[in-house]
């Protein structure tokens, strides 16, 4: 199984609870599609941006997201007492389960 690991640090400057971080999430999430999208023209907006710029935002956009996705589970196991751990390989079982990984 082909992996992509990245670290990325707990945020110690902020106070997130569940229900901020996940706002940021989606608001993230909506960023990095419209670098899909708007970037690439798929608005039906005429925008001249070239290829290069646009990978860079979306590798940008993309890792804001990853990012508030990992600040998410630390509130998760901090406040919660979520085992992220636990979670993860439950989730690759699943994968697996639906066949999307071998």
């Amino acid at each position: 199984m082909e992996q992509k690991i990245i670290a990325l640090p707990r945020l110690d400057n902020l106070t997130p609870t569940m229900e901020s971080t996940a706002l940021k999430l989606m608001e993230e999430a909506g960023e990095l599609a419209q670098a899909i999208g708007k970037l690439r023209g798929l608005s039906g907006e005429q925008v001249h941006v070239d290829a290069a710029a646009v990978r860079t935002a979306i590798t940008r956009e993309l890792l804001d997201v990853a990012q508030t996705a990992v600040s998410l589970m630390f509130v998760l196991e901090e406040q919660y007492g979520v085992d992220i751990q636990q979670a993860l390989e439950e989730h690759i079982a699943k994968l697996r389960a639906k066949g999307y990984i071998k």
